[in-house]
């Protein structure tokens, strides 16, 4: 990738490029992401180290304290659209530090909380909001630097939420017993300020494709530069025609007296600049982001049974707790080769345009294997049904939102927008599928029906995935952007046409199936 030189030079300003650079600053982004993945993500799962304590602290029953982590989640999904709005308004690097600071305020203020209910406030409200203000920023500015690598950098720097359980849970685990879970949670505050620097780092990228070439001495009228333009690059054709009024005075007054009238029309038709849309709703038109949120919404609700539930189960079918304890750890690490596993699978040139049938064959996947952890009884089935449910979360876990910049989605350009109501709509299912498979199992005594709920989930969200259809080409895109004038000329360019005739290209040029 050929990056243009900087226009901006001011310390974590903006970067130009005339493409994704698929590096550079770009693993600055993807460092900054591992670590908010660190502390937002993987420190709620780790909440769950300091239920015991607040039980006993507060004598609250188990489920009032879960309510905590609850809350959390919910606010942190549902604010979606509201954290799109604000990144689109005040850019990247601001919205994220602010949302480390109110995690970390949130955090370190819940270790002096007296109730439960004060922590619904402090960790639940407070945090939360703070968490909806750094995930998805960063996630969305990650996918902007990334292109060909984009789903591998994405699964490598995901993994942050499944190390973060491997090495700082333990870790918070042992502080505990030693200081306290109040003062834990207060250093837990304190490590968070880190999301402050990551949002810092994120500076924003301005993909500004090169559209002319430097006029060779020997030509000196308009006309040529412009026939060398084309023949360069003929698929510009709609850029390039404006172009000729940005020539250098010296080659447009010598070409004035015969095109004086023809570059003043072109100039008249050149499109205005386009208004920065706090959020865009119109993504809600789209059938092919409707049904891809409707997967969203129900295979949410097979992301949390077996985390919440799988230890009880193994109990209840004969395996010691201690050992029960092991089908976690099992979990995290498949989910880890789930994680890089897919990430280099979707970089493969033969599965570039087929990136939705390999997310519904892990969909599939998982349903399948939900539906076995109901007919295991012993303690190995129990684990390869945890492996195979930890690879595949992995796999879902890390592709579900950036798949939004494909554009068998809605693409990279309405993505910040598109994730925002996206992870809204989730949040409904996330907010209801702990107390759903709740109910199951206190009225059929089994926690195998949560399971259940969740292979049913799953298999509803599989068939929503198939119904999503990829547009014929990337340009139609743009047809939802662009003013009237652009859509007839986009309709009348030759890309369009080879659409409308079953084929297309890909971003990289190469003939592509529609």
């Amino acid at each position: 990738m050929v990056a243009c030189g900087l226009k901006r030079p001011n310390f974590l300003g903006p970067l130009v490029y005339t493409e994704a650079p698929d590096g550079g600053w770009g693993w600055v982004v993807a460092v900054a992401f591992f670590l908010v993945e660190v502390f937002t993500y993987g420190t709620i799962k780790s909440f769950g180290i300091f239920l015991q304590d607040l039980m006993e602290e507060f004598e609250e029953t188990n489920s009032r304290v879960s309510w905590i982590v609850s809350i959390c989640v919910f606010v942190m999904t549902v604010h979606g659209p509201l954290s799109s709005m604000l990144t689109n308004r005040f850019g990247f690097q601001l919205v994220v530090m602010v949302g480390g600071v109110l995690i970390s305020l949130g955090t370190m203020t819940t270790s002096f909380t007296t109730s439960v209910n004060q922590m619904y406030i402090t960790y639940g409200l407070l945090a939360g909001f703070g968490y909806s203000l750094t995930f998805l920023p960063t996630v969305t500015i990650l996918s902007h630097y990334f292109k060909r690598r984009r789903s591998l950098v994405t699964a490598i720097a995901s993994t942050g939420e499944a190390l973060s359980m491997f090495a700082l849970a333990p870790a918070f685990s042992l502080l505990r017993d030693r200081i306290g879970w109040r003062h834990t949670i207060l250093v837990i505050g304190a490590l968070q300020g880190t999301i402050i620097i990551c949002g810092a780092l994120l500076r924003p990228i301005i993909i500004e494709p090169l559209t002319t070439q430097e006029p060779k001495p020997t030509h000196g009228t308009a006309d040529n530069v412009q026939r060398e333009n084309l023949n360069s690059n003929p698929e510009s054709t709609l850029l390039q025609t404006e172009d000729i009024s940005k020539l250098p005075n010296g080659i447009n007054n010598e070409a004035e007296p015969r095109n004086n009238d023809v570059e003043k029309t072109k100039a008249d038709e050149k499109p205005p600049a386009r208004k920065v849309k706090l959020i865009d709703f119109s993504i809600l038109k789209e059938r092919s982001f409707i049904l891809y949120s409707l997967f969203g919404l129900f295979a949410t609700l097979g992301f949390f049974a077996p985390q919440l539930y799988i230890i009880e189960l193994s109990v209840s079918r004969g395996v010691e707790r201690d050992h029960a304890t092991y089908m976690l750890s099992t979990m995290a690490v498949a989910e880890v080769v789930g994680r890089f596993f897919i990430g280099w699978f979707l970089t493969l040139k033969s599965i570039r345009d087929k990136k939705l049938y390999a997310l519904l064959v892990c969909v599939i996947s998982m349903t399948l294997d939900l539906v076995g952890f109901t007919v295991v009884t012993e303690f190995y089935g129990l684990a390869v049904c945890c492996a195979v449910y930890g690879f595949f979360m992995g796999t879902l876990a890390c592709t579900h939102i950036p798949m939004l910049a494909e554009d068998d989605v809605v693409g990279l350009e309405r993505m910040s927008s598109a994730a925002g109501v996206y992870v809204f709509i989730q949040s409904f299912a996330g907010l209801a599928g702990p107390p759903l498979g709740g109910v199951l199992v206190d009225v059929t005594h089994n926690y195998g029906s949560a399971f259940f709920s969740c292979a049913a989930g799953m298999a509803v969200s599989a068939v929503f995935l198939i119904l999503v259809k990829p547009p014929t080409c990337a340009k139609r895109t743009r047809l939802h952007e662009g003013t009237q004038d652009e859509v007839k000329d986009l309709t009348e360019s030759p890309e369009m046409n080879e659409a409308s005739s079953g084929t297309c290209k890909d971003m990289d040029g190469t003939p592509a199936e529609a």
